[in-house]
């Protein structure tokens, strides 16, 4: 009995499963000719022989990390908490600026001696876990591969950024007679005005300054500071040295061009060399060449150190602007800023001047960044300017920012908070503080507050 009533079930489930399957074939069916919108939009029907152009649509491409932005956006951030760099653990939170960054820099510490020891035995850290792979977990490669002297092994140094070495290859290269190209050299020429003619320091070891790179400090310091009180921290940096490699090889090369000549005129800017910066822009232009938009940020921004008086200093700002102009130069939010920040160097000129900038600034359709109301907070509320009567700039900059929020586009963004909690400190208005913490609040502005320093000043 059992036998049949087994077969009886078998053949039963598999009529049910050929009836399911026609009954989705003519649902497909209907669906498919009972559709008027594509019966509207059917194409018509092509001749013989004829071909049909065929468009592919265009393909979205999404960024790496659109993905996790669309997860962060769904959770609000806690304005209470700790910063993610510590332990998830309220024993742990930092309660003063002495324990943030007692804490920060131990991390720290212990981050830099894990770099050190990977990058010293790199060969007992090769086997890659991570799926895909991330290169910065790796060990880094400062070995270089390419072992004679030729332009490749040249331009290994470069990108290993080892200033010395590739300096030392580019000088055999010219001992033997072989020519380095014009856009080698250039590279080459872009590494020493960038970190001034000298290897850079890793994360993972301590800075050591060479002799005559602390007696070279301290001599550009006399130089420039005469009658001024001296500080540990003004002896702290790198200057430029007179006739480094950077000028050697400059002088070297058999033909130059505007690469060349606005790479140097930084590099002198950055290290202190002001007024030899100028000079180099004048044989630039000797020569008949164009400075680019960097550079004249470069020179705005270097215009104050070169004069003494205030007059003086904003008449070479505005000639460098009319310089700028008669190039056909287009200026970007970098030159205004640069602008504001040197007046706040030249006195009484700063306050109106720094307002026909700004005017200026709007009507080429610039909009101005967080560093830009920080220079004119800068050059409206200053130290010794309580005998000039009192402003209400710092009121009318909240107006202008409140409710908005800002990213990233100049160096000097993450001085506005603190600077601005100054000012509200100096006027003793607490409201007004109360306003700029809310500013922080909105969109990501708090990633604009700076490092430890700066936050625990604000």
């Amino acid at each position: 009995m059992s036998a049949p009533g087994v077969h009886a079930g078998f053949q039963l489930l598999g009529s049910t499963r050929r009836l399911l399957h026609k009954l989705d074939k003519c649902a497909v069916f209907r669906n498919y000719t009972g559709s008027s919108a594509l019966n509207q939009n059917a194409a018509p029907a092509l001749p013989a022989g004829s071909s049909e152009e065929i468009v592919l649509p265009r393909k979205k491409k999404w960024d790496k990390i659109a993905v996790l932005q669309a997860l962060a956006s769904t959770v609000n951030r806690d304005p209470t908490a700790a910063h993610y760099m510590f332990q998830d653990d309220p024993y742990l939170f930092p309660k003063t600026s002495a324990e943030f960054k007692l804490y920060s820099l131990s991390q720290e510490s212990g981050r830099n001696t894990a770099k050190y020891i990977i990058n010293t035995y790199p060969k007992y850290f090769q086997k890659d876990y991570a799926e895909p792979h991330i290169p910065c977990l790796m060990p880094e490669a400062f070995e270089p591969q390419i072992n004679d002297i030729s332009e490749d092994a040249l331009n290994e140094r470069i990108q290993l950024r080892q200033v010395k070495a590739a300096v030392d290859i580019f000088d055999q290269l010219i001992q033997g007679g072989t020519t380095v190209s014009l856009e080698t050299t250039n590279k080459l020429l872009d590494l020493l005005c960038f970190y001034g003619d000298r290897d850079p320091v890793r994360d993972d070891q301590p800075e050591h300054k060479e002799a005559d790179e602390v007696e070279a400090v301290q001599e550009d310091f006399q130089k420039r500071q005469k009658g001024r009180l001296r500080k540990a921290s003004d002896l702290i940096g790198v200057v430029w040295r007179e006739n480094n490699n950077a000028e050697r090889i400059f002088n070297l090369m058999p033909e130059k061009n505007e690469h060349s000549f606005c790479s140097l005129i930084r590099g002198m800017v950055k290290y202190g060399a002001y007024t030899k910066a100028f000079s180099m822009y004048a044989d630039l232009l000797n020569n008949r060449m164009t400075a680019d938009v960097h550079t004249f940020n470069a020179l705005l921004a270097a215009a104050p150190n070169t004069r003494e008086k205030y007059n003086e200093k904003w008449e070479l700002i505005v000639e460098t602007l009319n310089q700028m102009s008669e190039q056909k130069v287009q200026p970007n939010l970098l030159t205004f800023n640069a602008v504001l920040k040197s007046l706040r160097k030249c006195g009484s000129l700063a306050r109106t001047q720094s307002l026909q900038t700004l005017n200026e600034m709007k009507a080429l359709g610039i909009e101005p960044s967080l560093a830009t109301f920080d220079h004119l907070l800068g050059i409206f509320y200053k130290a010794a300017s309580s005998v000039r009567g009192p402003t209400d700039m710092i009121f009318e900059v909240l107006d202008e920012i409140e409710g908005k929020s800002f990213v990233a586009r100049d160096p000097d963004d993450v001085y506005f908070f603190s600077n601005a909690m100054r000012v509200c400190l100096d006027l003793k208005d607490v409201e007004l503080a109360y306003r700029l913490h809310q500013l922080l609040g909105e969109g990501e502005n708090w990633k604009l507050l700076g490092d430890a320093f700066q936050q625990s000043v604000f």
